[in-house]
């Protein structure tokens, strides 16, 4: 049977959306595996909660100081394919939400300076000084980028014309987002959550019985308000209207329990969010009821498959993963902010190295963390952040 020009548009079209789609994951994954990384920024906000000498200091330091990397590397991987698959969207955020992504920007580069010249001899401005910078990276990385990830879900002030032309309708140029209690409720979520997997971190890589004591205390007290915050999102969530755009027309409108609606007609992106809740909230309660080291892996992957969730609840089932307040029919799909179908070819080839990168991040972390790290180590002639 020949085929008419319809059914090849037809196929074309079709074509493009699973590539569109399969980028959509990959970006998702790599957001997710980034809110797991971000435990090296919750672990900057506790160096005096559970340091109560100098050398407590620099084990906790030194412990983060060999995966901020990962982080950092993590956080420029997923901003370069964000801006490669869906341009639009880079646009319209980065240059409309401007002083939010500066601050993002200003509190990574803060925390580079700080793990170089924090041990370096002749340090003038000492080490609390670059361990405030620390700080301040661990409260301002995690908030604004929680509250970043909430407006797939609020949504944004900006428009976009029909020659792609995006323009921040609100004032403040982003830090308007800040205001928004829904935005905040998940970036004081994200901020608890790095705190919980660093302290889950540190009981499983440190070899210190005074830190290990300390930080099953602090478990439990960064516990309950990760919980709450998160709990406060996800049922305002279920209960809010949603932004859903028609696969044939493309416009987009208000749709009541939209994200809730999108839960219960994708079963499978339900199941890993439940299960990356429970493994979550398993290696929590482990930590804390036993002498447990490896509460880390089962609260890591369950934060991985929890976010990785989310991201595919703001994108796929026909869901405006940007959308516009100012303007719904500016809001933002994977269909009208993504590359061309050729861009996203040619990528999906490179996409196929993300396996052996990750083999490679498993095989580093393996090879770092293959001994606890403890004082007679600090003693030795090697590299000391």
């Amino acid at each position: 049977m020949d085929l008419t020009k319809e059914d090849i548009n037809m196929l074309e079209s079709i074509s493009h959306l699973l590539l569109q789609q399969y980028w959509w994951i990959i970006i998702s994954l790599l957001g997710a595996i980034l809110v797991f990384l971000l435990f090296v920024q919750g672990g900057q906000t506790l160096i005096y909660t559970l340091g109560k000498t100098e050398l407590e200091r620099r084990l906790i330091v030194n412990s983060l100081g060999r995966k901020w990397e990962f982080t950092f590397t993590t956080l420029v991987t997923f901003g370069g394919a964000f801006f490669a698959s869906f341009p639009l969207f880079y646009s319209t955020s980065f240059g409309g939400a401007y002083w939010v992504w500066m601050l993002i920007l200003f509190a990574f580069i803060i925390q580079a300076i700080s793990y170089e010249y924090r041990s370096k001899p002749n340090n003038f401005l000492g080490a609390k000084t670059y361990e405030s910078f620390l700080f301040i990276n661990g409260v301002i990385g995690t908030i604004f980028l929680g509250i970043v990830v909430a407006t797939f879900f609020t949504g944004s002030d900006f428009s976009v014309n029909e020659m792609n032309f995006s323009k921040w309708e609100g004032a403040a140029m982003g830090l308007e987002l800040v205001l928004n209690p829904h935005n905040l409720s998940l970036g004081l979520a994200v901020l608890f959550l790095s705190r919980v997997l660093a302290i889950l971190y540190f009981m499983n890589n440190i070899e210190d019985e005074n830190i290990f004591i300390r930080s099953k205390k602090q478990l439990i007290i960064n516990a309950i308000p990760f919980l709450v915050f998160f709990l406060v999102f996800v049922i305002w969530l279920m209960f809010i209207d949603g932004f859903a755009y028609d696969p044939v027309s493309k416009n987009v409108s208000y749709e009541s329990y939209k994200y809730l609606h999108n839960f219960l007609q994708m079963p499978l992106v339900l199941i890993i969010f439940l299960v990356g809740v429970v493994l979550v909230l398993f290696g929590i309660g482990k930590s804390i009821l036993k002498v447990c080291t490896n509460g880390i892996w089962y609260s890591g992957i369950g934060t991985i498959l929890t976010v990785f969730a989310l991201f595919l609840l703001a994108g796929f089932n026909n869901t405006a993963f940007y959308p516009s307040t100012f303007d719904l029919q500016s809001s933002l799909t994977i269909e009208n902010a993504s590359s061309s179908k050729y861009t996203l070819k040619a990528m999906s080839y490179v996409s196929l190295m993300v396996p052996f990168v990750i083999a490679y991040i498993w095989y580093t972390w393996k090879l770092i963390n293959n001994k606890k790290i403890d004082a007679k180590e600090m003693e030795e002639d090697i590299h000391i952040y």
